[in-house]
């Protein structure tokens, strides 16, 4: 894995050494942020189910202002802080070590709390998506994007609380499904 394009392009992420993480594709996030690429610059940024930490660094890359990962999985959390390490990134990020549902209810919690311009969501493909989208409406900037990974075979609602499906992007067994928050 590496960083696409952007202020760190070309460095190297590390991969999970254990089953059960799949990280996006290199093709599969360079598709990503060439759509996402006009919104990311200054952008505060969520990236929610974080594996590797790849799209978060691809986020700071492109000029986000934040951005925020959240992780359940010590091994999964130790790879995001050795990647952003790798990546020489000091700074603008937050790691909340937690599930999705506990780290957006301390997010929330927090009277500084403001929501996300840019959400990123990779949840494992045998989550449902409405429930993973369920999660994050509260999270979300009027306007903003949510961007959810998901298998092909399990599909996206046309909407939920709020957000409102916008496009759909096939890549193999993959579907970039991304949504936005009303204005």
């Amino acid at each position: 894995m590496r960083v696409i394009a952007g202020t760190l392009k070309g460095r190297r992420l590390s991969g999970p050494t254990w089953e059960g993480l799949r990280p996006t594709s290199d093709m599969l996030r360079e598709t990503l942020f060439n759509i996402l690429a006009a919104r990311v610059a200054g952008a505060r940024v969520l990236d929610a189910y974080a594996g590797t930490g790849a799209l978060g660094i691809e986020a700071i890359s492109r000029g986000a202002s934040t951005v925020t990962f959240i992780e359940r999985d010590p091994r999964a959390q130790a790879l995001i802080v050795q990647n952003l390490a790798r990546a020489g990134v000091t700074d603008g990020y937050a790691i909340i070590r937690a599930s999705v549902v506990r780290g957006l209810d301390a997010l929330r919690a927090n009277p500084a709390f403001v929501p996300f311009d840019v959400v990123l969501l990779d949840p494992p493909y045998d989550q449902q998506p409405d429930t993973v989208l369920a999660q994050v409406t509260a999270c979300v900037a009027p306007g903003g994007l949510v961007v959810l990974e998901h298998g092909r075979r399990a599909p996206a609602p046309p909407g939920i609380g709020g957000l409102s499906h916008v496009r759909q992007v096939r890549s193999g067994d993959s579907m970039l499904s991304i949504y936005e928050g009303k204005r």
